[in-house]
């Protein structure tokens, strides 16, 4: 719950209002994991929250570590699904990654999270008890999450209300206290929510699911974009920069002989070169379910030179936790969970 409704669901439990911000403080700041530890409440009220509201819903099934640091997490919710959530630690700080449903309907072909399609949204708490379990984690070495991306298993703009309920949730100042500029959203490209994220007007960072210059090569990869097509979608990313003025960042996958010849970076560049945005090449994962082979080293450094030959700010994702199934679906996949 947010702060206001947490408010409201303590008053209709005929307590004062200010316990809404003493609950808030001792499940965001205070990352409790009981009502039992709520101290500074009444000991009648605690009895009676417990039986209304649950602090905790997820339990941890297991846990990799990378000899980079990176560390995943699959974790089991309260009807037996399971989700993944990704720390990965930069010289700039720590960043969480979270899932925002379980499984995945989009269908793109070079992500382990769509194998077995959509189970269910996930809730915002869901979303923010990811993150506050990493936090508690980080507690232990005095760390501190530093930002937060939405690039785990799910569409975030297909749970639309949730997602941003878990934006709100992170930027409180009562809370985690995580600036919206340190908060990316991925999407695949769902154009009526982009337009009503810019709407909306955040601060956040907007990262697009791009992998491919032409319409035929990214409708095979990416059934959405049957639905909404290349210009459609940049479109979209226009009028987002327009009413936001924040810089789009653009993910494209470099896949073995589809979409990573120097044509297909001029394509790119003739596509981007007039948008405030960022490129981030994404060497592909290899998924043994889809058969996709990585583009040689020397060859990805061609494709990036010659971005930046035209204009383009791009670069190459640095890899973390290559050897521990990190991207996205992979573990579940791996145990065989739902």
């Amino acid at each position: 719950m947010k702060l206001e409704e947490l408010e409201a669901f303590v008053q209709e439990l005929g307590q004062p209002k200010f316990r809404a911000k003493q609950i808030f403080t001792w499940l965001h700041q205070k990352r409790v994991t009981s009502v039992d530890e709520m101290s500074n409440l009444p000991q009648a009220f605690r009895e009676l929250l417990k039986s209304k509201a649950a602090v905790t819903t997820m339990k941890e099934v297991t846990r990799q570590v990378s000899v980079d640091g990176t560390i995943k997490w699959l974790w089991e919710l309260h009807d037996g699904a399971t989700i993944e959530t990704v720390l990965m630690r930069h010289d700039y700080g720590n960043s969480v990654c979270v899932s925002s449903q379980v499984g995945c309907r989009m269908g793109c072909t070079f992500c382990a999270s769509t194998l077995g399609g959509l189970v269910r949204h996930l809730s915002a708490g869901e979303i923010v008890e990811q993150l506050l379990n990493v936090q508690r984690f980080l507690d232990e070495e005095e760390g501190r999450v530093s930002s937060v991306v939405m690039m785990g298993s799910g569409e975030p703009l297909e749970n639309y209300d949730a997602a941003m309920k878990f934006v709100d949730l992170i930027n409180d100042p009562n809370g985690l206290g995580i600036g919206a500029r340190h908060i990316t959203i991925s999407t695949v490209g769902l154009v009526p929510a982009i337009r009503r994220l810019a709407d909306e007007k955040r601060q956040i960072t907007l990262a697009i699911s791009l992998h491919a210059t032409r319409d035929e090569i990214r409708s095979a990869m990416m059934p959405i974009n049957r639905a909404f097509s290349i210009d459609q979608l940049l479109d979209a990313c226009k009028y987002y920069f327009k009413q936001t003025g924040r810089r789009l960042s653009f993910e494209y996958a470099l896949v073995g002989g589809q979409n990573d010849k120097l044509e297909h970076a001029r394509e790119l560049a003739g596509l981007l070169g007039h948008l405030d945005c960022h490129v981030n090449l994404i060497p592909v994962n290899y998924v043994p379910e889809r058969g996709y082979t990585r583009t040689p080293k020397e060859q990805i450094r061609a494709f990036v030179a010659e971005l930046q030959r035209l204009g383009v700010n791009a670069t190459v994702r640095r890899e973390k936790g290559h050897d521990i199934a990190a991207a996205c679906g992979q573990l579940r996949a791996e145990q065989g969970r739902n």
